[in-house]
């Protein structure tokens, strides 16, 4: 019998899913154009750079056909500013990046098939996707990085900052509030689900006892009135 899976996304997944996300590569040899799903992909001709699934970056980068370029939040310095932007603001994330402008009528795009990890990606904002992106780069090419020491340190840093930022968040909730999840990122969201929704979980099983409390002790109330009053009503009589 197969044990219930808990709801959401697990990690596993969610790493699959980053998979999509678009990076920039450096080809080392020429290679033709590719049938994918979401389209074919541009011919790679070395120097020049190419935009690329993640999970076909990796392929060549283990083949040495390609190196990744790894996005400019990557980069000790932006993920240092954003580290302090974070120590700053302890009630808000760092904003996402923007979307980019959809022409009307047309289907609006979201993570993963958004260009926020490529190299023309904004240095100030992490994307959704940021957390398990880098911890693929770190592991599958740390010699395409700038100090990739420094910067698993800092993601290190980033990543308890935030999730001990959400948790504060938890701890002022009522049975009827929410968390404000604005620039939180997918995996995230994923490891802090369980936490999240035990804690509101709990909250409303608390206020739902005190409303209950509450009802009873109005009937109470109302009960000895209305015995009060039929006492009252008969001495009258006599």
């Amino acid at each position: 019998m197969a044990l219930p899976l808990p709801p959401g996304l697990t990690p596993s997944e969610i790493t699959f899913l980053c998979e999509m996300e678009m990076v920039t590569v450096v080809p080392r040899q020429r290679l033709e154009g590719l049938e994918l799903l979401g389209g074919r992909t541009k011919p790679l001709h070395p120097p020049h750079r190419a935009s690329l699934p993640l999970w076909l970056a990796l392929l060549l980068k283990r083949q040495r056909r390609a190196n990744i370029l790894p996005p400019p939040w990557f980069h000790p310095i932006a993920l240092t500013s954003i580290l302090d932007l974070e120590r700053s603001k302890t009630d808000q994330f760092s904003p996402p990046p923007s979307l980019p402008a959809s022409a009307p009528g047309a289907t609006a795009t979201s993570p993963p098939f958004l260009p926020s990890s490529t190299a023309d990606a904004p240095e100030g904002a992490l994307p959704y996707h940021w957390l398990e992106l880098g911890e693929i780069l770190l592991d599958a090419a740390p010699d395409d990085m700038v100090d990739p020491d420094t910067v698993r340190r800092l993601m290190r840093d980033l990543r308890e900052v935030r999730m001990a930022k959400m948790r504060a968040g938890v701890v002022v909730l009522d049975g009827s509030g929410m968390v404000g999840l604005k620039g939180v990122g997918a995996l995230e969201v994923g490891e802090g689900r369980g936490f999240i929704s035990g804690v509101v979980d709990g909250l409303r099983k608390i206020g739902a006892s005190r409303e209950q409390a509450l009802r009873e002790r109005e009937a109470e109330e109302r009960e000895g009135g209305y015995e009060d009053g039929a006492e009252n009503g008969d001495e009258m009589d006599l």
